[in-house]
């Protein structure tokens, strides 16, 4: 090993352990794996043209460098992002912390318990914020809450508003500018009719079925929506609310005047601005519409003991399930930073949140009306944090502009002259007076200093909170930094991670996310920069952006990508968008068939029907392939209504189909585009790619392939890659002027994490890369050949090799033994591994994915635990243990069980809790037991005030 050479730090396999496993799996070197597993025609004739590979050390001056071309000054632009402080003892303990930011999203949920009460904790802070009843545990961003309102609206019309054709969806022209851009990309494929307009002045007509409105709004002004919220309701219109979230601690909350939906960001409770993103959208909601509501939603349980616990609930709503019935195309969210906000708000509590909010609107209050003394004319008379000013005749915007910039300060410039400043809690002061004088200044007028600023409010009395928040004893406990640190850490060892064991979930890749990634996201420089800077103060976000960019074209064979999706399915929404547009561009936009394999993720299918068109399933053969014929006869016979293919390669049943490049040329030949699914990306890279292949258009997940940490649940990357011809169609954002396609609120989505991407690639070079793909599909390989006499593996490529995931056979385990492939993800927990991925895309199987990054010890320890874990089942099966006690329907086993005066088990405690010897030097101690998966569904309670009747 060469210790300044990071692929063999990320790589887990070393030189000298190719032999052993080579001989395993049947072939005499890599290359030989690789020409039995993936067809001669689509392997890549030449290395990938990327720069050598960089030492940590070196992509650390480089990356250091690269932030310091940013330039921080104090922005009070606002429009959605606002600065902000993150405690430090959640920066360095959640943030920083791999238990928290590797771990997978909590589907698994006996060993997932501290991130689900975390969850929990940030929808009960949502709910009792919002005063509504319901919220989900995050969505992507604000303007993707924004668009997903619209759709849940649209969804829960009345049989007789969908027998009429009420399509109408009413926006108020004081919303965010991105927030509708979005609205309007999501609703135009649906058939929704977006009308926007002054809601004061709106007469509802029968085709209206919903409205949005925003509060405070864009231009900070406090509406009173309670008339009209009352006359929606009468004309039978929902109502979503986009709410700043800090100001509903002083505000009426919507959910007290009758909002249906609200949403909005929870950036501003501790999360960094990070050039626009990652950061938790929230989405709350009434207690009847939770089977129509988008995203994730955690609830409290019990598990087989009665011990309360918490789990996902209600999941059979979500895409994977639903496909193209589902209520939305969401997969990952925001679960790492709606975390972090939950205990923003339990280290603050609600007086520590309230104090926060209402020093702003002081200092607010305060600058508003000494601006006008100079003046400035204020256009929002009642207002939370924003003020907007119209300008003396002898200042001109640009005047105050570059006093502005000269002194640091980035302001908000309306098109028609008007200025807006937003302050945030960062804000001192200090900060005041300096404001003070840029105006005085540019309006020629003397300002004096400012030392105190007195208590002065602008909230009409009607429209303060009274309502308590925040009740719960979670939010009252943790205020300070030493009872905080232990209530992080008290939740963060309930929780399995990479940073325990091995995560096979297949489809899912969870590899190293080195440290020398993730370091630069802790750089103030790559933290601190509003999206809507002017471009001279962002350009190491810029270099950032165009270098990664450049990368991604090369690694997937294309010629013009876009990083503005941020997560897969935003991504996959994002390439099928394009291709309606460009369709559109030549005359095909009739075309409205989406042909998807019956072996896609259910993400496929719901970004389908999100993007405007319907499915069509093409049959997979008896050896997991796409089944050629019937996709052939399929094509031919809707080719003139026919879009896209949407295809993941390799399959998602873990093998690369020899016919692929047969497949994209009946698709082409038939008019439409050949989509690529990026999920498996990771069995590619360096070795193939998608451009070679024939495909129009891909999106890659940087959460996967490219490092980034999966973070429970997110945040996420789903960059778009493009061919030539689909360049003009890649999305624009509002705020540069051409708002076409675009899907999130910020210019380039989740820049914040950009930099794990660009490390992984810059440090992993050409040949880094490569060996990494090779070494994937070996790993699984190993597994395959190890693990294929006793469960078998269901789907094997033409000479016998799967790719870089293979998927377990455990039905008729079933059916001789009564254990289910559920029974033994649960009993692996016992071993202290996660579950590989259950059920999917074959009922009653398990897909495992190793990833590279794994050492042989942990293969070899994963292998020992599966083929412990055959053995017990073969003694049910035998008749050696009970078929209604035994160590698989039981798993997992508690520690509070484990060490408890009673134990009823035919078998012994230290069969259950140490089944082999690594675990007695390494136990993982469980705290609940298998938990009743239909309770939670049946009674939901989504906050920690909820109580199962006795």
């Amino acid at each position: 090993m060469k210790t300044d050479v990071f692929a063999d730090r990320h790589i887990g396999i070393t030189e000298e352990n190719l032999s052993t496993m080579l001989e395993k799996v049947g072939v005499n070197s890599l290359e030989e794996l690789i020409s039995k597993t993936i067809p001669e025609n689509i392997l890549l004739k030449e290395p990938l043209a990327l720069p050598p590979a960089m030492t940590e050390h070196q992509f650390a001056t480089h990356i250091t460098q690269l932030a310091s071309h940013n330039k921080i000054y104090k922005s009070y632009i606002g429009c959605g992002w606002y600065d902000t402080f993150t405690p430090p003892v959640i920066q360095r303990n959640v943030f920083e912390n791999p238990v928290w930011y590797t771990s997978y999203t909590p589907y698994q949920a006996e060993i997932s318990q501290g991130r689900l009460e975390a969850l929990i904790n940030f929808q009960t802070m949502i709910s009792d914020l919002t005063a509504m009843p319901l919220a989900n545990c995050s969505l992507l961003d604000e303007a993707t809450a924004a668009a997903e309102a619209a759709t849940m609206m649209h969804n829960l019309r009345s049989r007789a508003q969908q027998k009429s054709g009420a399509n109408t969806l009413f926006v108020d022209e004081e919303i965010f500018p991105q927030n509708l851009a979005v609205i309007q990309t999501r609703a135009i494929p649906q058939g929704i009719t977006v009308r926007v307009g002054s809601y004061k002045e709106l007469e509802f007509t029968p085709d209206i079925f919903g409205c949005i409105v925003q509060y405070p709004n864009n231009s900070g002004n406090i509406e009173d929506y309670r008339e009209f919220t009352a006359r929606a309701h009468e004309a039978g219109c929902k109502v979503a609310v986009d709410a700043d979230v800090l100001s509903l601690t002083l505000l009426v909350p919507p959910g007290e005047w009758g909002a249906d939906i609200v949403f909005g960001s929870t950036q501003r409770l501790g999360i960094p601005m990070f050039y626009g993103g990652p950061s938790a959208a929230y989405f709350a909601t009434r207690d009847e519409f939770k089977r129509s509501m988008p995203g994730r939603i955690i609830g409290l349980s019990k598990d087989k003991y009665g011990h309360l616990c918490y789990r996902m609930a209600l999941q059979t709503r979500e895409q994977h399930i639903k496909r193209e019935k589902a209520t939305s195309n969401i997969c990952t969210a925001q679960a790492l930073l709606a975390t972090m906000a939950g205990f923003y708000a339990i280290y603050h509590g609600a007086e520590g949140l309230k104090e926060i909010a209402t020093r702003i609107h002081h200092m607010t209050t305060w600058l508003g009306n000494q601006l006008t003394h100079l003046g400035y004319t204020q256009k929002n008379i009642s207002f939370f944090d924003t003020l907007r000013l119209g300008l003396p005749a002898h200042v001109s915007p640009q005047k105050l502009r570059t006093i502005a910039l000269s002194k640091e300060i980035n302001l908000r410039y309306f098109d028609n002259g008007e200025v807006g400043i937003s302050l945030n809690e960062t804000t001192t002061p200090a900060d005041c007076h300096q404001l003070l004088s840029v105006f005085g200044i540019a309006a020629e007028e003397s300002v004096h200093e400012v030392y105190d600023i007195p208590q002065q409010d602008s909230i009409p009395q009607e429209l303060c909170r009274t309502s308590s928040y925040l009740s719960h004893e979670i939010f009252q406990k943790y205020h300070t930094e030493t009872e905080m640190m232990r209530y992080i850490k008290r939740l963060e060892r309930k929780d399995i991670s990479l940073a325990h064991s091995m995560i096979s979930l297949g489809s899912c890749t969870m590899k190293l996310n080195a440290a020398a990634e993730m370091l630069p996201l802790s750089n103030a420089a790559w933290m601190n920069i509003h999206p809507l800077v002017p471009e001279d103060q962002a350009v190491g976000y810029t270099e950032l952006i165009t270098n990664l960019s450049e990368q991604l074209k090369i690694v997937t064979g294309f010629a013009g990508v876009t990083l503005q999706p941020n997560s897969g399915a935003a991504g996959e929404y994002t390439g099928l968008r394009i291709i309606r547009s460009y369709l559109e561009s030549i005359g095909q936009g009739h075309r409205h068939l989406i042909l998807i394999p019956a072996s896609a993720h259910g993400t496929n299918p719901a970004s389908a029907i999100q993007a405007g068109y319907e499915t069509l399933t093409c049959a997979c053969d008896e050896h997991g392939n796409v089944d050629l014929e019937d996709l052939r006869t399929k094509a031919e016979e809707h080719k003139d209504q026919l879009a896209a293919l949407m295809i993941t390669y390799p399959s998602t049943h873990g093998i690369f189909e020899t016919d692929i490049k047969e497949i994209c040329e009946i698709i082409h030949k038939c008019g439409a585009q050949v989509y690529m699914d990026g999920a498996n990306m990771n069995a590619q890279v360096g070795l193939t790619n998608p451009g070679t292949i024939g495909a129009d258009v891909c999106h890659l997940n940087l959460h996967k392939t490219f490092a980034i940490p999966h973070g429970g649940g997110g945040p996420g990357v789903g960059p778009v890659c493009v061919a030539e011809h689909l360049i003009p169609f890649l999305p624009g954002h509002v705020h540069f002027g051409h708002p076409q396609n675009e899907v999130s609120a910020a210019p380039y989505g989740s820049a914040g994490i950009f930099p794990i991407t660009y490390a992984y690639i810059c440090m992993m070079g050409a040949e880094g890369l490569k060996r990494a793909t090779e070494t994937a599909i070996l790993n699984a390989n190993y597994l395959a050949a190890s693990l294929k006499d006793t469960y078998g593996v269901v789907y094997q490529g033409k000479n016998g090799f799967v790719g870089h995931e293979m998927i377990l056979e455990c039905r008729k385990t079933h059916e001789e033994s009564g254990i289910s492939e559920n029974d033994i993800a649960k009993r692996l927990m016992d071993y202290g591994y996660h579950a590989p991925t259950l059920s999917f895309p074959v009922h009653g199987t398990l897909m495992i994915e190793p990833t590279e990054s794994e050492s042989l010890n942990e293969l070899d320890n994963f292998i020992r635990s599966m083929q412990q874990i055959w053995k017990e089942i073969e003694e049910v099966k035998q008749g050696d243990a009970s078929r209604e006690d035994n160590v698989l329907i039981n798993a997992p086993h508690p520690e509070y069980e484990a060490v408890g005066n009673q134990w009823t088990h035919a078998y012994s405690r230290e069969k259950a809790v140490y089944p082999i010897e690594s675990v007695r030097e390494n136990k993982f101690w469980i705290n609940v037991a298998r938990i009743d998966n239909t309770l939670g569904d049946r009674t939901l309670l989504p906050t920690r005030y909820g109580k199962f009747e006795s």
